[in-house]
C-alpha cells in the first residue's frame, strides 16, 4: 500500500485551515501537503505539524499573483528575478517545515508569446532552482498540469516534464506525477506510472473527470496504487481531490 498524504488545500474544506491538520491525523494520515504556505507564519505551521504528529512532504514555489491570472511564473520572461526570490522564500519555509521537496508550477503561455522563449526561460529557471535546492539538500519537483483545467499550461504531459528534467542535467530534479492531470490529458495513468517511474519523485491523485475522490469517475485509482506497489515506489502519494461530501465520508479508498 502506498504511503498516503493529505493535501490540506483540497481535503477537509468544511474546516478552517488550521483545524485540517488535526482532522488529517484523526483520519489516519501521517503526512500532509498544501500548495502555498506563504500566507502563514512558518513557525505556526510547524507547530501545527508537531502538535498533530504530521510530516510535511511538499508545497509549491510561489506562483505569482492569482488575482492577475498567474498560475506559476517559471516560464515567463522578464520575471526571472521574482522567480529567484521565490526560490529563496521556499528554501526558508522548507527549512522550518522540514519537507525535502518543493514543487514548481511552470505557468501558462501568455497570448502571442514565443513558445521557444517560454521554454528557454523555464529551463533556465529550473536549473537555477535545482542548484539552489541541491545546496540545501532538497529535491525540485516539476508538475505537468492538464490543459483542460489550465488552458495554455506549458507542461501539460508527463513526457514534456521528463524531457525538461533531462535537459536540466540536475540529479535532484524529479517529476510530480498527478494521476488526475494525466487522465485529463487522455493518458493511461497506470501505464504512465511505469513509463515515468525513473523520473517520479512524488505522486498525487484524484478521480477524473470531476476531480473528486476515487470511485466517482473513470480512473482505475486502485490499479494505480497497485502499480506503485509493484514498482517499489517509496515516496508519498497525496490525496489531492475535491471531496464530493464531507471528507471523512470519502476515505473508503484508504482501506
Amino acid at each position: 500500500m502506498p504511503r498516503f498524504a493529505a493535501n490540506l488545500g483540497f481535503l477537509f474544506p468544511e474546516l478552517p485551515f488550521p483545524e485540517r491538520f488535526g482532522a488529517a491525523a484523526a483520519a489516519g494520515f501521517a503526512a500532509v501537503e498544501f500548495a502555498q504556505p506563504y500566507a502563514w507564519d512558518a513557525r505556526e505551521l510547524s507547530e501545527l505539524l508537531e502538535a498533530n504528529g504530521l510530516e510535511m512532504v511538499n508545497f509549491n514555489l510561489p506562483m505569482g499573483d492569482a488575482a492577475k491570472g498567474d498560475f506559476g511564473i517559471a516560464c515567463l520572461p522578464g520575471r526571472e528575478a521574482e522567480f529567484r526570490d521565490g526560490v529563496g522564500r521556499a528554501l526558508a519555509y522548507a527549512g522550518v517545515l522540514g519537507n525535502t521537496q518543493v514543487n514548481c508550477i511552470a505557468g501558462k503561455a501568455p497570448a502571442g508569446a514565443d513558445p521557444a522563449r517560454l521554454r528557454e526561460t523555464l529551463l533556465a529557471n529550473l536549473r537555477f532552482a535545482a542548484r539552489e535546492f541541491a545546496a540545501a539538500g532538497l529535491t525540485l519537483l516539476l508538475e505537468p498540469i492538464n490543459t483542460v483545467d489550465a488552458p495554455g499550461f506549458v507542461v501539460p504531459r508527463p513526457a514534456d516534464g521528463a524531457k525538461l528534467l533531462d535537459e536540466t542535467g540536475a540529479g535532484n530534479a524529479r517529476l510530480q506525477y498527478d494521476i488526475y492531470h494525466a487522465a485529463m490529458m487522455g493518458d493511461d495513468p497506470v501505464e504512465g506510472l511505469a513509463r515515468f517511474a525513473p523520473w517520479i519523485g512524488h505522486v498525487q491523485f484524484a478521480d477524473a473527470p470531476g476531480r473528486h475522490e476515487p470511485g466517482t469517475g473513470s480512473v482505475a485509482v486502485g490499479d494505480c496504487f497497485a502499480r506503485l506497489d509493484a514498482l517499489g515506489y517509496a515516496g508519498w502519494t497525496a490525496a489531492e481531490y475535491r471531496p464530493s461530501k464531507p471528507t471523512p465520508e470519502t476515505l473508503a479508498w484508504m482501506a
